[in-house]
């Protein structure tokens, strides 16, 4: 199975929605994705295998220097396969390529040996603050 990797893909609300349903175990939400992404991102990565959507990364940024990784999801059933860390990988490419000299990243406990280890993010001071 060969898994192809497209920057700013096409994104078919429907199959984003169970990717992400699926991928962060919660029920599918019917999300207007395509038009969040046009206008709030710098882009986003779609992984496909078989024509299928597999994977997908958000990458959102300020206009300038600093880019955010969103949403990176990976099916279940091809976890732990490095389609994650392609599609990272990927993200920060086109990021680097669009003048973005910060690619920043947050993320649970558990997944730091992803992030921290296999892609090669470092531990950085950060602050929080819940709105809702």
């Amino acid at each position: 199975m060969t898994i192809t990797y497209e920057w700013r893909g096409e994104v078919d609300n429907a199959a984003l929605d169970a990717l992400h349903a699926a991928a962060f175990g919660h029920p599918p939400a019917a999300t207007d994705w395509a038009s969040r992404l046009h206008r709030h991102s710098l882009g986003w990565v779609c992984a496909h295998a078989d024509g299928a959507l597999v994977g997908f990364v958000n990458v959102a940024w300020d206009g300038g220097a600093h880019a955010f990784l969103l949403d990176t999801a990976v099916s279940p059933a091809h976890q732990r396969q490095g389609v994650g860390a392609a599609l990272v990988t990927t993200a920060a490419d086109a990021a680097r390529s669009a003048g973005c000299a910060w690619l920043h990243v947050d993320f649970e406990g558990h997944l730091s040996p992803f992030y921290l280890d296999t892609c090669g993010f470092r531990v950085t001071a950060a602050g929080l603050l819940a709105l809702a």
